[in-house]
């Protein structure tokens, strides 16, 4: 397993759009486990509900969890998207 924990930068928060798309990065990855953590809870980075049920807002940290196949290529994905990919 592997993790990092990011800075969520976006705008509005880990919301609709943001949130989908790290969703469907996260389900591109079939061979591996991907959980978002924040505040003390967890959500299947897989599942949209779960993440929006986060209530994550912008500027807040996550840590990102990847546990799998190629798992430190996910994770790097992962990190790049937050850093650069996401809607603001």
């Amino acid at each position: 397993m592997v993790e990092a924990r990011v800075v969520v930068r976006t705008g509005v928060g880990l919301h609709a759009r943001p949130a989908a798309m790290l969703v469907q990065e996260a389900a591109r990855h079939s061979g591996c486990q991907v959980s978002i953590e924040h505040g003390g809870r967890k959500a299947d980075a897989k599942s949209i509900l779960q993440v929006l049920g986060l209530g994550v807002r912008d500027g807040e940290e996550v840590t990102i969890r990847v546990e799998g196949e190629a798992e430190e290529e996910v994770l790097a994905a992962l990190v790049h998207l937050f850093g650069e990919g996401l809607e603001r």
